[in-house]
């Protein structure tokens, strides 16, 4: 009878945990200090009342859309510069993010543009509350000025982790935190003089914390970093034409995708938008915290995208496949703990909020919805943004993202939410039938070991 061997599917070594760590740990601390910014600012819009929770929430739909694609561009980036690092080739790395720079400068200044001169147009694609349309408009018009400063610092810091720098990245959203914070108190109620503004109190105190962010990426890339040593001036040049040809074939469908998740994210709030306000309000609060509970994903997406990115660039692929199965074991943990959390943490975090006690139950019967689905929202996070995407296997994961979102959960969310009228459990299961379904897709993907594409290095061909 042959012997079983653990070592041929799964690392067993504590030192590929101990990388992991080193990753996930920083990520995780990010993302939950940027959760509970979102989640300080939805508690003091909430303060408001309905009608502001429910604009400021819509509002930040469109610009979701930006803030996907820069995961987008930041995800393409780092299939490139995390094989280009495993095969150590630094200069590959700096070209890389010299294109990132170029197209953040234009696509930032392009939504810039579309959100200040038409926010109207924007907002009634989400709703058709007049009260809420003039309340984000008002607040679209500030947010025009965030693209550009945030869009550059959330690329540069999430790329830079390709080269196992992820702290950038954790001080960076530990400094937004606290100057969010206290700007927010500052302009949505009026202190230190200024007058209370509202839900454009709010936008103004994100673009403070944006700008501050963007000034210490600086600081740090061009004066502390010892690791990458990037400087900007490629910025100027245009991207060589290899280069070009790998990010088109590695990095576009990535772009594509993310760009596709924020499309579907936005129908979503349109589907829900037009089912009233009571039901933005309760999916803002279940949103807010889903993230919370979900932080660890974000750190594990980031990890395995690196270490199997580096571990293909290095040319070992045997040990790139033994690294995915041994995240996609350990996303199966994180999923149950976040499941927990959900129901737990979520339900108790509702007393924080002025809302009414029918917004209260459809928030509380959303929240149960969340932590049905949220194991298996982790294991697809793993896979299709980390694992696979580390891979290169970027162009399936896009039409895996087009196919179940598109054909699957947003149909059904329709029909559940505005034709059928389903409760709001059974309508966020059916937007969210995505997470399921790609959860089992994703993991036949990667027994298959077709997911492995190596990326061509410039500067040796």
């Amino acid at each position: 009878m042959k012997k079983f061997d653990l070592n041929k599917i799964l690392v067993t070594d504590k030192s590929f945990y101990m990388r992991a760590m080193v990753i996930i740990v920083p990520v995780m601390l990010q993302y939950l200090i940027n959760t509970g910014v979102n989640m300080m600012d939805t508690i003091m819009v909430g303060r408001l009342g309905e009608v502001s929770i429910s604009a400021s929430s819509l509002a930040n739909q469109f610009y979701t859309i930006f803030t996907f694609l820069c995961m987008g561009l930041s995800a393409a980036g780092l299939v490139l510069s995390a094989q280009y690092w495993g095969a150590e080739d630094r200069e590959a790395v700096h070209k890389v993010f010299d294109l990132l720079i170029q197209l953040i400068l234009i696509s930032g200044t392009l939504f810039g543009l579309v959100s200040f001169l038409f926010p109207e147009q924007i907002m009634t694609a989400y709703t058709s509350d007049a009260d809420v349309i003039r309340e984000g408009v008002a607040y679209l018009r500030i947010t025009a000025l965030i693209y550009l400063p945030h869009g550059i610092s959330l690329v540069l810091s999430n790329v830079i982790r390709s080269v196992g720098n992820a702290r950038l990245g954790l001080y960076i959203s530990l400094i937004s935190f606290f100057v969010n914070i206290g700007c927010n108190y500052v302009f949505i109620f009026g202190k230190l003089g200024f007058p209370a503004m509202g839900v454009k109190g709010a936008a103004i105190g994100t673009l403070c914390a944006r700008v501050v962010e963007l000034t210490v990426c600086v600081v740090y890339m061009l004066r502390i970093d010892r690791i990458l040593v990037y400087r900007p001036a490629g910025v100027l040049k245009l991207p060589g034409r290899l280069l070009i040809k790998e990010f088109v074939r590695l990095g576009l469908p990535a772009i594509i995708s993310d760009t596709i998740l924020a499309l579907a994210a936005s129908a979503i709030s349109m589907i829900l938008g037009h089912m009233g306000r009571e039901i933005v309000s309760a999916y803002a609060i279940v949103a807010v915290v889903d993230r919370m509970c979900t932080v660890a994903n974000s750190g594990m997406a980031s990890a395995s995208g690196v270490m199997v990115g580096q571990a293909v660039g290095e040319g070992d692929f045997d040990k790139a496949k033994r690294e995915g199965w041994s995240f996609v074991l350990m996303s199966l943990g994180v999923g149950i703990v976040a499941a927990v959390l959900v129901l737990t943490a979520g339900n108790w975090s509702v007393r924080f909020y002025d809302i009414t006690a029918e917004t209260i139950a459809i928030t509380h019967s959303m929240m149960a919805a969340s932590a049905v689905v949220v194991c298996f929202q982790t294991i697809q996070s793993t896979l299709s943004k980390g694992v696979l995407r580390g891979g290169g296997d970027t162009r399936f994961l896009m039409i895996a993202d087009v196919l179940f979102q598109w054909v699957a959960s947003i149909p059904l969310g329709y029909f559940a939410g505005l034709v059928w009228g389903w409760t709001p459990f059974w309508v966020l299961i059916a937007l969210r039938i995505d997470y399921i379904i790609k959860s089992f897709w994703l993991l036949f993907r990667l027994q298959s070991g077709k997911w492995i594409h190596r990326a061509v290095i410039p500067n040796r061909s």
